[in-house]
């Protein structure tokens, strides 16, 4: 049997009977052969440990894994701070499997008013982070790092501020475009990181255009915004042209798509057709634990996907 398809009908039958799909032995998802003929349309992207249950907790399995089940890509946010034999054997069995990594995280200290201060020690510390996130993109076949400019200053004028940002993101936008590196902001929501500086697409957008570098993009953080913002779908489209990757997560509870308000489906359906063929990032938790849990999420994504 199809290691895809006997997940497909053990979530079935234990929907059908009641039963929780941990009656199935974990030497019985084992045993079963993959099968890569249903790929996902588009690239959502597991974290390392996702499907620990199902797939055991060496990265190497979980790569396999995942690509069995239909996904095309894998995260990791904590990739760079991997050692740097695990780095490669990850990103050998990745192109091996032809799929793409997401971005990782360069920096993000939400603690910090890192880019909104001048400031010639932080800024050489920027500096450094970005020349050794080109080492690890290099190596590693990375497309995009993610940072994030930290918190705002309470006693400084706002424009001075994002003055700031600006300035010192188009030198480490200049670094990162010689090396190949994409640096990725990240709006988030306030409500969740009150403080920080960076909030709303069209803050980014706008820091992105002025900083003008194909170097300096947009991660747009479907849960954070829905939360800020809602208006998704228009404001994809509004601001399409800075916009170099996704994170995914359904709002509330920032779980797996149809446990709260956003249409996936629909928004899935209009990234397709703007030709996106790069990372959505899965960055949520599942509303169910365990290996049923793991299960869900998978029938969670074939559902959203079916447009």
């Amino acid at each position: 049997m199809l290691r895809r398809n006997f997940i497909q009908k053990s979530a079935a039958v234990a929907a059908l009977t009641g039963v929780g799909t941990s009656v199935f032995g974990a030497s019985e998802v084992q045993d079963v052969k993959p099968s890569n003929s249903a790929f996902f349309k588009l690239r959502y992207a597991p974290g390392f440990g996702t499907f620990n249950e199902l797939a055991g907790k060496d990265p190497i399995d979980q790569i396999k894994f995942c690509h069995d089940q239909g996904f095309r890509a894998m995260f990791d946010n904590g990739f760079m701070g991997k050692p740097v034999e695990l780095q490669d054997k990850i990103s050998a069995e990745i192109a091996r499997l032809n799929m793409k990594l997401g971005p990782f995280v360069l920096y993000a200290d939400f603690s910090k008013e890192t880019m909104v201060l001048k400031d010639n020690e932080v800024r050489q510390m920027l500096v450094d982070k970005v020349k050794a996130g080109v080492e690890v993109c290099q190596r590693a076949g990375i497309k995009w790092a993610l940072m994030v400019p930290g918190r705002y200053n309470e006693h400084t004028d706002w424009g001075f501020q994002t003055a700031n940002v600006i300035d010192i993101m188009r030198e480490l936008s200049e670094i990162a475009f010689k090396g190949g590196l994409t640096i990725v902001l990240e709006p988030l929501n306030k409500r969740d990181h009150p403080g920080l500086f960076l909030t709303g697409m069209a803050q980014t957008y706008a820091i992105c255009r002025a900083v003008n570098s194909p170097a300096c993009k947009i991660v747009d953080d479907l849960y954070h915004q829905q939360i800020t913002e809602g208006n998704l779908i228009p404001n994809i489209e509004t601001y399409w042209s800075e916009i170099a990757a996704f994170h995914l997560g359904d709002n509330p509870g920032r779980k797996e798509p149809g446990t709260g308000e956003i249409n996936f489906n629909n928004i899935f359906k209009f990234i397709q057709s703007k030709g996106y063929d790069d990372v959505l990032c899965m960055e949520h938790g599942r509303s169910i634990k365990d290996k049923e849990g793991e299960l869900a999420l998978i029938e969670a994504y074939r559902k959203a996907d079916n447009f």
